[in-house]
């Protein structure tokens, strides 16, 4: 039989969207309980690709990725894979994808964009500042590369969605080129520098700094998965699978990937996948970069962290129960040696994480629509790290009742 407990706020996943709207929370001076199956930051917060992507505004069925998704299946270690036996389970998904890639959805999804990254820039500044952790944001832009000009004139109905959003960029060649990044390979004719790029020193460093933070003031982690949620005549009753069942006021979902069976539950089914990600991170030395590098034509980016450099990136819906094909990094890491003649490829350190994806690019934050006191914060895809601030004071306004800081219609879990 479990044990009883009660709380004030319980917050359902530690990654760095439930930390940041732990922190958020905190400030306002409510009590916060994390609870997490992994511990703090160990899902794709531990080893993604280190980014605010603020100007990642377009909708990955915005990006041309419709049309090189055939070719990219047919390569099993390309920038896109779906096991086969996964395919029936993941097909729903890919016909929303392929629908949100449309004008009417694409246009109204990068407005929403738009507004939520807006938000991000400006609160990850505060929450940086306010957490002690401005010190690990690298503000050294990013650089998109092209092997052809066809390539390069792709991208350009992109970059013009961009500029009429005011985000800044430069498109560069030759010697403009090199001095952004020494070292090459010549079969790049032309790049995109992001001024406003930023990346971070570690990512899990960063969200356990934050952590940390929470911790300190009195914030409490439990390490254990979460069976249910539920809305009751005391608040809402939050069972773990040892059998403890705790009674919080509020209740915040922000447990990535593991998101979907608790909203489902809770009546909203929400066609949330996975994405499954792979790295790997090289030691300190192994090149000399200077700002992150995305090779777009095949679906990751090289990062230059405190600790080392990290390849990763690219896509396989294979859900949370198949094991890691490490082949797919083994390729990416292949790939960054010929983009980038003598990188050190010895030494790196593998990884695979869960991104918990939408097929509109976009995530659900929202009260759910069992109780307007258990709020929803997950499926960020790729953005999480980005858009963690913005989805921590969100939720903060949510639980508050006060009118949320930009519309959140377009993040509502019954949109689908």
């Amino acid at each position: 039989m479990g044990t009883a407990a009660t709380a004030d706020i319980v917050i359902v996943g530690a990654g760095i969207i439930g930390l940041s709207a732990a922190f958020r929370l905190q400030q306002a001076g409510r009590q916060v309980t994390l609870i997490d199956r992994a511990g703090m930051a160990h899902g794709a917060s531990f080893g993604n690709a280190a980014a605010f992507a603020f100007t990642d505004v377009l909708p990955m069925a915005a990006k041309g990725m419709l049309g090189k998704v055939p070719g990219w299946l047919m390569d099993p270690l390309g920038p896109l894979s779906i096991p086969p036996a996964y395919l029936p389970q993941i097909t729903p998904w890919l016909v929303r994808f392929w629908r949100a890639g449309w004008r009417d959805r694409r246009d109204a999804s990068i407005a929403a964009q738009v507004a939520l990254m807006d938000l991000a820039r400006s609160e990850m500044a505060d929450l940086t500042k306010a957490a002690g952790t401005a010190h690990m944001v690298r503000s050294d832009g990013s650089l998109e590369l092209y092997e052809s000009e066809a390539e390069f004139a792709a991208g350009l109905p992109g970059w013009a969605v961009r500029q009429e959003h005011d985000i800044g960029f430069e498109h560069v060649r030759g010697a403009r080129l090199e001095e952004l990044q020494p070292g090459l390979s010549p079969r790049f004719v032309a790049g995109t520098f992001v001024p406003q790029w930023q990346t971070v020193s570690e990512p899990y460093e960063f969200a356990c700094a934050l952590g940390e933070a929470l911790l300190a003031q009195g914030a409490s982690l439990l390490t254990e998965a979460v069976r249910s949620v539920v809305p009751s005549s005391d608040g809402i009753t939050v069972t773990l699978d040892n059998g403890t069942e705790i009674t919080a006021k509020q209740v915040v979902i922000a447990c990535g990937a593991w998101s979907k069976p608790l909203a489902a539950a809770l009546g909203d089914t929400v066609p949330l996948d996975t994405e499954r990600g792979y790295n790997t991170t090289l030691p300190a030395g192994a090149f000399a970069l200077q700002r992150q590098l995305i090779f777009g034509g095949h679906g990751f980016v090289v990062t230059p962290l405190a600790n080392g450099i990290r390849v990763g990136g690219a896509v396989e819906l294979g859900g949370l129960d198949l094991p890691p094909n490490y082949a797919r990094a083994d390729a990416m890491l292949k790939k960054a040696a010929s983009f980038m003649p003598g990188l050190k490829t010895e030494g790196g350190k593998q990884w695979m994480g869960f991104r918990p994806s939408l097929p509109d690019s976009l995530p659900v934050i929202g009260p759910s629509s069992a109780s307007p006191d258990i709020i929803y914060a997950f499926g960020h895809g790729h953005l999480g790290l980005t858009q963690s601030a913005a989805t921590g004071r969100l939720v903060a306004d949510l639980i508050a009742r006060t009118k949320p800081s930009i519309d959140i219609t377009p993040f509502a879990a019954t949109r689908f």
